[in-house]
């Protein structure tokens, strides 16, 4: 990040990033396809936990609640990394490589969410349609969370899990 942060995305090389972190470019390509992937590493973990979590969630109140619940499980880990999260949002948002990424990215993490709704009985059609509407959510809490940390995490997913149902409840 510092590399990125005083040279730019573009600037930097794979190679000043392996010689950064101590290892040869031959290692570096070892674990990551290009230079892009060290700065999404964390998805796959992300992925996990959101998944895990969203097994054991509660099934009585339906599948936004559910996701709510896996969501709710994963900010203490989010809060941590905000040292991180926060000049990647910043790298990210003004790159348009990076953000073309992070686009597929979260919507690979839509379709796991997807898939795991459905392993939990919730009909494909319902499953994806909550899926697609609680990964905006999240996304657009943890951004707002990144831009303004006024208000933490846990409670930003909380406001944006009530203006969810105030809007359905207003159709």
């Amino acid at each position: 990040m510092d590399l990125f942060r005083a040279q730019g995305f573009e600037r930097t090389t794979a190679a000043e990033i392996a010689a950064e972190a101590g290892v040869t470019e031959r290692t570096f390509f070892r674990h990551f396809a290009d230079k892009r992937e060290v700065l999404f590493d964390g998805e796959a973990v992300l992925r996990d936990a959101l998944t895990a979590a969203l097994a054991d969630a509660p099934d009585a109140e339906g599948p936004m609640a559910m996701l709510f619940h896996a969501f709710d499980a994963v900010t203490p880990v989010l809060e941590a990394n905000r040292p991180f999260s926060e000049p990647w949002h910043q790298l990210v948002s003004t790159t348009p490589a990076l953000h073309e990424r992070s686009l597929a990215k979260t919507a690979a993490l839509t379709d796991a969410l997807t898939m795991s709704l459905q392993a939990r009985g919730v009909p494909e059609h319902r499953a994806a349609l909550a899926a697609r509407a609680g990964m905006a959510s999240f996304v657009y809490a943890t951004l707002a969370w990144l831009e303004d940390p006024k208000l933490p995490l846990a409670e930003r997913l909380d406001l944006v899990q009530r203006e969810l149902k105030a809007l359905v409840r207003a159709d």
